[in-house]
């Protein structure tokens, strides 16, 4: 018996697993348009419906909260551009697309005709913001081109009008939707920026929808707003509204109000800025005034300080301040040489003959006794060491060992006999006592 070959098996759910990772790998994020069909809005919030053409179908889901964000009721039968990935339901084996962005399919068409638009203009350098000009801080005329009907053109005249009573303003009916509305508005650009007549134009309009304000995408418009030769600002639709002509414009205003209130000051706050000024004026005309008058006083000053007698008075007080200064130089000299003379007089006392004579004699009497006191006190010493020295001699002197009893006894050569073995029988020998000296024979010794 055969036996059966080796292979994978696969459960249903490993199956779906291996083909929703196959589908999500391959499909990055795509668009895809068609028509809604099936729609279904559970209590849960999620959004339910197939996309599909005259051949096919596709479902579809849209998670909450995506599906909270539409700017339109999805229904069965509209037309829409979705965006989203394309995955599989592995429960039933069923694949779909998970939305994150929808729109209806009119708009995103014109939307990306836009953002084309958009970036070849912006590459041509457009809407370069160095090309932008400043509008003229207080403009005489301008040129509101707009629809004479509409509620913008009642907005800009009613605050321009407020804010700016001297502005002259005129409005250049047009249409500002529809096919025509484009060429009407870059028609009128054109002439009122080579008209030299206005310092500004103000190219508005009130709100709507894309379709509505599509007219301000044209490029002949928008390049009509670039080249003009005044200031253009640009107001058109309301403040998340953005046109092509609002980059192209040297000014986007959110709303059409809000563009008057750019265009000209408030004649209030001009009001209040003059009045300022005007206090600032007096302030500095009046230092000026001050400033004047002190160099006015000054030069009086000098001119009465350059005249003959105000010269007379000051040489006179010259020459008695120089006197005076005379005088008390010569009384300071004086006083000095007063000095002098009493330090001389007082140095000739104590050097005359009479005083040092007087002082020599004072002096060789007091010599005199001196050497007769220093004799007697060094006899004294003297007499003093020579009694020490006495007493240090009589304790060492023989006398006094003779005076005790005893007795010197030396040769006739004057040698002591200090042992018997020194002598000889019969030799003369010199005893000396303490009375006087014996004279004496060394005899035999007896037996």
């Amino acid at each position: 018996m055969n036996e059966l070959p080796d292979r994978d098996v696969l459960t249903p759910s490993q199956l779906n697993t291996l083909a929703r990772d196959l589908l999500e790998g391959s499909f990055p994020a795509i668009w895809v348009e068609a028509e809604l069909g099936n729609v279904t809005r559970p209590a849960s919030g999620h959004l339910y419906f197939t996309l599909k053409d005259a051949r096919a179908q596709v479902r579809c889901a849209m998670f909450k909260p995506k599906s909270s964000w539409l700017k339109f009721v999805p229904r069965e039968g509209l037309r829409v551009l979705a965006r989203g990935r394309v995955t599989l339901y592995e429960a039933r084996g069923e694949y779909q697309l998970v939305l994150d962005h929808m729109e209806e399919a009119g708009e995103g068409a014109l939307r990306r005709a836009f953002e084309q638009l958009k970036a070849r203009l912006a590459a041509e350098g457009l809407f370069d913001p160095a090309r932008k000009r400043v509008l003229p801080a207080f403009p005489r005329r301008l040129a509101v081109i707009t629809s004479p009907s509409g509620a913008a053109v009642r907005d800009v005249i009613s605050v321009l009008g407020r804010r700016f009573p001297l502005l002259e303003v005129e409005v250049l009916p047009t249409q500002v939707q529809g096919t025509a509305a484009a060429a009407q508005i870059a028609a009128l650009v054109r002439a009122a920026g080579t008209s030299g007549r206005y310092d500004a134009l103000l190219v508005t309009r009130g709100g709507g929808s894309i379709e509505d304000l599509w007219a301000f995408n044209d490029e002949a418009l928008v390049r009509a707003v670039a080249a003009c030769a005044v200031p253009v600002v640009s107001a058109v639709g309301h403040e998340t509204d953005f046109t092509l002509c609002d980059f192209a414009a040297d000014l986007r205003a959110p709303t059409p109000s809000a563009a008057a209130e750019l265009l000209v000051p408030s004649i209030a706050d001009l009001g209040t800025r003059l009045r300022g000024l005007g206090r600032r004026l007096h302030t500095l005309h009046a230092h000026r005034m001050d400033r004047v008058q002190q160099r006015v006083d000054r030069a009086w000053l000098r001119l009465q300080a350059q005249g003959p007698q105000a010269r007379l008075a000051l040489m006179r007080r010259r020459h008695a301040d120089a006197l005076r200064h005379l005088q008390a130089q010569w009384q300071r000299q004086l006083e000095q040489r007063r000095a002098r003379l009493r330090h001389a007089e007082g140095v000739l006392r104590a050097h005359s003959p009479q005083r040092r004579l007087a002082a020599l004699a004072e002096r060789l009497a007091a010599l005199q006794t001196r050497p007769q006191a220093a004799i007697g006190r060094h006899l004294q010493r003297e007499a003093l060491r020579l009694a020490g020295l006495a007493r240090s001699l009589e304790a060492i002197s023989p006398l006094a060992t003779v005076a005790r009893g005893y007795a010197l006894v030396s040769r006739e050569d004057g040698t002591l006999v200090r042992r018997a073995t020194q002598v000889t029988v019969g030799e003369r020998l010199e005893a000396r006592l303490a009375d006087g000296t014996l004279s004496v024979q060394v005899l035999p010794p007896r037996d």
